[in-house]
């Protein structure tokens, strides 16, 4: 007894003498009161320093000397505070000019300084809407091929993604991604976000991240709305083929209300426009978007979003390059004018963060959507009925509810540092009435193809644990996901049995930091993209849940203060690609596939105010089991580039230069059918000051003509005695110019 009230006053005594020999703090957003993580903190006499964890805490040493310590991050003015007299201390950043050279390499930050930059290079790059968001990771690439409302074609590390079946996609804690979805599973409709509310993106390729689970086998994308604004903003936008744009941004609370740390806000927004096309797209999107932000006593933060989309638009679809190369039709004609679409989503989260201490928080969320879809598409024209047409209505109405929880935990022993986080939860997805029909002119049903309601379940738990010591980092994580599936017919009152599935993916990544300078790391993981409800249920549960294995090989370099590089080789081991077969609402199982590539991202900063980057992304996507000459994986993209200049002056003068290659591939099994490549540019130049902002962006700003879209079809024109299979494609935009005027108050 009395052994251990003696280990236990010796280990109280300890525990004093560290805290009065250590300075401890927080950093905060001085604008929003937000904890700023990442924050890189060191004296002025070294480089070397901490990072601030989730909360914005961190601890230091104390100096014998009394040297200042130094609080950078990137976009924020670096401080100087100095320590004497002080053991605690908050400190609060001010936005300022984005600075390359206070970007330290850490294990912690390394892999989100790429990140933090991106969000920067957003602010001066033209978005159309929050798809284009998605061009902030290095290498992914979107393409619209239906009238501007239908979500995006992507592409990423050798993957044709479709529309989302193998990348996980998230904003606000919200799945974007629609599992069994009428048009294709994964679907991924980022049209509900406004852009300008974007306040900051997290991404990562490959299945090496425990905390995204279902479709993340090419990468993710996590994407956060601002928590408050920097000001209430008016924007009007207008430019060629009758576009226009309004925006509205509303603080709702005074200065007083937000020093309490309680922060509101609503957005609207409603675009309009033609597009190129000789019949017009009148595609129009309406979006609303509300925020709330308040602390429940000292150590709880609540949060409260709704949004709500509506959108409707006509489309031309893709088009036969045989039409066009004989005259009947001009590169932006159609040959069904008739397809188009309408989609709506409603959004309602609530999410608790609970600091249960310095080091240990505990998130909770709930989330609700309400979404309907219906889209006509004619993809074949006259080859399935020669009278009629081939025209084709995808149509749901889809219930999402959700519910997640987050325990995220910071120890030290000793040397060694301990990052834990745990979680939990569920995801419900319920449809009515998933349909595929043939129909004429959108109005008329021919034939109901399939028809029936869909109940699918995704319960799951991760464990993530990060353990750190010296210049080492080993993160190792396992999270379970449990399925089950649920179709009902109405077409013929079939329902087969539930078809359930568990599946394991475990993680394991390395990093080693050499110095500030350099570091490098290896991932390696397994992930999984599900398949569709439908195709499961008949299927009896065969392919429900194919793996991905994946690995990669990377260092992270700053050679020079202004210059950021990051290298990386990966290879990825697919157990099943799944190819979407949209006229016959399947989505077919196409075998093993194996991708290998290199990624290059590198960012330089030649002065105070003008950035350059440049990202090379090449891949060798292959089928594994289809012998060599027959095994191309159709429109995986094998060697694609993005980059430019981002400049931004004192004088209120900023904008970009960007472009974007994406090199000839493959259309189909044996390369004997080309998707051509294709080189665009675009500008945007701003002038920006404390009241007001002007400013015009072009797209395609040297008019190229090139295809955003393309696909090996099989089709025939009415007046075809037989069906033709050759590329179809969606022209993409010649140039573009549009004006904004942004008021600020």
């Amino acid at each position: 007894m009395k052994l251990s009230f003696l280990a236990a006053l010796i280990c109280c005594i300890t525990c004093v003498a560290r805290s009065q020999n250590t300075i401890r703090g927080r950093v905060i957003d001085k604008t929003s009161k937000e904890p700023m993580e990442l924050a890189y903190v060191r004296y002025s006499n070294t480089t070397s320093g901490v990072v601030t964890n989730s909360q914005g805490y961190f601890s230091l040493e104390k100096s014998a000397d009394n040297v200042p310590i130094m609080i950078s991050f990137i976009g924020f003015t670096t401080q100087e505070i100095k320590t004497s007299g002080h053991s605690s201390l908050l400190i609060e950043m001010e936005k300022g000019p984005v600075n390359l050279q206070e970007v330290v390499i850490t294990p912690q930050s390394a892999a989100a300084t790429f990140h933090a930059i991106s969000k920067i290079d957003l602010n001066l790059q033209q978005v159309r809407s929050a798809q284009d968001i998605l061009r902030t990771v290095p290498g992914l690439f979107i393409g619209q091929h239906q009238g501007g409302g239908k979500a995006e074609q992507i592409f990423l590390r050798g993957f044709d993604i479709d529309h989302g079946t193998d990348i996980n996609v998230t904003v606000d804690g919200l799945p974007v991604n629609m599992v069994s979805h009428a048009h294709g599973q994964g679907y991924a409709d980022l049209h509900f976000l406004i852009p300008e509310l974007t306040g900051n993106v997290d991404y990562g390729k490959g299945p090496y991240y425990t905390q995204f689970g279902n479709l993340g086998t090419a990468g993710f994308v996590s994407m956060n709305t601002v928590n408050s604004l920097d000001k209430s903003t008016i924007k009007l936008e207008g430019g060629q083929f009758n576009t226009m744009r309004g925006l509205a941004m509303i603080d709702l609370l005074s200065d007083r209300q937000k020093q309490k740390g309680t922060n509101a806000y609503v957005a609207s927004e409603f675009l309009y426009s033609d597009g190129p096309f000789e019949s017009p797209q009148h595609f129009n999107r309406f979006n609303l978007f509300g925020k709330l932000n308040t602390s429940i006593g000292k150590n709880n933060k609540l949060t409260l979003l709704g949004s709500t989309l509506s959108s409707d638009w006509d489309a031309s679809g893709q088009i036969p390059e045989r039409a066009v190369k004989s005259g009947l039709i001009h590169r932006f004609g159609y040959i069904d004018n008739t397809e188009g679409g309408y989609t709506s989503r409603t959004n309602a989260s609530a999410k608790l963060t609970s600091y249960l201490s310095q080091s240990t928080t505990w998130e909770n969320q709930a989330y609700f959507t309400n979404y309907h879809f219906n889209l006509h598409s004619n993809f074949t024209f006259f080859l399935n009925d020669p009278v009629n047409g081939d025209q084709i209505r995808q149509r749901e109405a889809r219930k999402i509810y959700g519910y997640q929880s987050k325990l995220s935990n910071e120890t030290e022993f000793g040397t060694w540092n301990l990052q834990s986080v745990y979680g939990a939860g569920f995801r419900f997805d319920q449809t009515r009435n998933t349909e595929l029909s043939h129909t004429i002119d959108r109005n008329t049903v021919l034939e109901y193809k399939q028809l029936g309601d869909i109940r699918e379940t995704n319960t799951f738990v991760y464990a993530d644990e990060s353990i750190e010591k010296n210049r080492w980092r080993f993160n190792l994580g396992a999270r379970l996901d449990h399925f089950n599936f649920h179709y009902y017919s109405t077409l013929n009152n079939d329902q087969s049995p539930d078809q359930q599935k568990v599946i394991v993916s475990p993680k394991l990544n390395i990093q080693y930091t050499l110095n500030t300078k350099t570091q490098l790391y290896l991932k390696t993981g397994k992930g999984f993209h599900s398949n569709d409800a439908r195709v499961v249920v008949f299927n009896r549960g065969y392919d429900i849940l194919p793996a991905a294995y994946g690995a990669d090989l990377g260092v992270l370099l700053k050679p020079t203060r202004s210059l950021l590089v990051n290298v990386a080789a990966w290879y990825l081991y697919l157990q099943q690609e799944f190819v979407y077969v949209g006229d016959e609402g399947v989505v077919e199982p196409s075998g093993k596939t194996r991708r290998i590539g290199i990624d290059v991202s590198a960012r330089y900063q030649f002065n105070t105010w003008l950035f350059a980057d440049a990202n090379v992304n090449l891949a060798k996507p292959r089928s594994a089991e289809d012998p060599k000459g027959e095994n191309y994986i159709p429109l995986a993209p094998t060697f694609t580039s993005t980059g430019g200049l981002n400049w931004q002056l004192k004088n209120g003068l900023n904008g970009s230069l960007r472009y974007r290659y994406m090199h000839d591939r493959a259309a189909n099994e044996n390369n004997s059918v080309i998707a051509k490549g294709y080189s665009v540019t675009d500008l945007s130049v701003n002038y920006t000051k404390k009241k007001y902002e002007l400013g015009i962006a072009i797209e395609n700003l040297f008019n190229v003509k090139w295809n955003e879209t393309q696909f090996d079809t099989e089709s025939r024109l009415k007046s075809e005695p037989a069906p033709v299979s050759e590329i179809h494609f969606t022209p993409g935009m010649p140039f573009f110019a549009r004006m904004k005027l942004a008021v600020f108050f």
